[in-house]
């Protein structure tokens, strides 16, 4: 089932019937209590499956990588391309958004009761700063930080972890070899866990359209579609970027990614297509040391759905409570959202929490995300799969910088049976 466009049309096939059940259930009045406990069920065991792969893959693939970089200063040169990338990317990403909800004005004119301004979200706003996400960078711990899934936690100690490998030189071999077969062991259980996909696809979508139903989108159907099409034109933008540095192949590196965006999109998780985006981007060509490095830092510092979805919801609600921001305002909430959108990764609802933040900031009715709760699933689903291409797109770039993208022709032929498979083997060793 997992085989490429074999796992695609299953969960085209899921999608369909899941839309069809929810639209049925909602259809006949039936009480959808325990359907919706079922379906939130399994959606939960899926999503805690992939939880339980990422962490060793990311330290085993990123310790292996770096190892075999062999000198700090590749360690160095790469991470300041990907984080100008990943800068530049949210800056891209926020104006857009800014841009298009000025353009579209959804909020204005919504013809739907808003509600109080003094009522609960119940959206809980934590602590955002940039000082706090600087000092949760570093774990206490690296098992406390696997255990709760922290990507950029991990990520920080498997730098110093594999900067330390490769300093000890050959006494490191044996230990380097090991979490080489580690990967290899962790990418076949996710291929594993896509066997569940399909299903975690129908549960996630026929709960949401039985409990909210399609009534939900005529009402927001404007909204909804205009965010849409933010979303079709940053896309764009993203491949208008791909094309400029990787030319040609950069239609290619779209069809390798349409997998784990469309498992992004329906299950409404980026993390869910981790695992699979990152064994596509290499079997794309990307250099498994540059992917392994890029791939779960743009899980924080590059999250472009969720970043031009932040100022068009924040605006959005602003209009509708017929909230006048200046352009200086705007200037000034662009810039706040640049830097507490990094503090996103690892929370429940990130986005909501993020615009709750700044809601606040701009004194703006936090009430106004009462209107963005019915409706967040199916948004969620858009942004979702935008972050996987744009982190996509960051790797890709990068490796094409370091002059480590490998050309369609070169690919060794005796690796051709493993890499149908999904699972990425081709790792560099100078």
């Amino acid at each position: 089932m997992t085989s490429g466009k074999s796992l695609t049309r299953w969960i085209l096939i899921a999608l369909v019937l899941a839309v069809i059940s929810g639209l049925i259930l909602r259809a006949t009045g039936v009480d959808t209590t325990s359907w919706i406990e079922i379906c939130g069920m399994v959606t939960t065991v899926f999503l805690r499956l992939i939880k339980m792969v990422i962490a060793p893959l990311v330290f085993a693939t990123l310790v292996m990588g770096i190892a075999k970089m062999g000198e700090l200063d590749s360690v160095g040169r790469i991470g300041l391309k990907a984080m100008t990338w990943f800068i530049g990317a949210s800056l891209v990403s926020l104006t857009l958004g800014l841009i298009l909800v000025n353009f579209f004005q959804p909020g204005v004119n919504l013809n739907i009761e808003l509600p109080d301004a003094a009522a609960a979200s119940g959206v809980t706003t934590t602590s955002l700063s940039f000082q706090e996400f600087l000092v949760h960078l570093v774990p206490t711990s690296i098992i406390d930080g696997m255990a709760k899934n922290e990507i950029l936690q991990i990520v920080v100690f498997s730098v110093f972890f594999g900067i330390g490998c490769a300093a000890v030189g050959k006494q490191s071999t044996v230990l380097v070899e090991a979490l080489e077969g580690v990967s290899y062991v962790m990418l076949k259980v996710t291929m594993m866990v896509m066997w569940f996909a399909p299903f975690a696809v129908f549960a996630a979508v026929s709960s949401a359209i039985a409990k909210s139903g399609l009534e939900v989108i005529t009402v927001y159907g404007t909204f909804m579609a205009e965010f849409y099409l933010s979303i079709v034109i940053l896309w764009g933008v993203l491949f208008a970027a791909a094309y400029l540095v990787l030319r040609g192949r950069a239609v290619g590196l779209f069809k390798a990614v349409q997998e784990p965006v469309l498992l992004a999109f329906s299950t409404a998780s980026s993390e869910a297509a981790y695992p699979k985006t990152l064994a596509q981007l290499e079997k794309f060509g990307c250099s498994n040391r540059i992917a392994s490095f890029a791939l779960p830092l743009g899980y924080s510092f590059n999250l472009d759905g969720s970043m031009m979805y932040c100022t068009f919801a924040t605006v959005f609600i602003a209009q509708a409570y017929g909230i006048d921001l200046t352009l200086g305002q705007q200037v000034t909430m662009l810039l706040i959202l640049m830097v507490t959108s990094k503090g996103m990764a690892g929370v429940p609802r990130a986005s909501l929490v993020v615009i709750a933040a700044t809601l606040a900031q701009f004194n703006i009715p936090e009430a106004g995300l009462l209107l963005l709760l019915g409706v967040d699933h199916f948004l969620d689903m858009a942004r979702s799969a935008t972050n996987v291409i744009g982190n996509s797109v960051a790797s890709a770039v990068v490796s094409k910088w370091e002059d480590q993208l490998r050309e369609e022709d070169t690919e060794d032929p005796t690796l051709k049976s493993v890499l149908e498979t999904g699972v990425p083997v081709h790792r560099e060793t100078g």
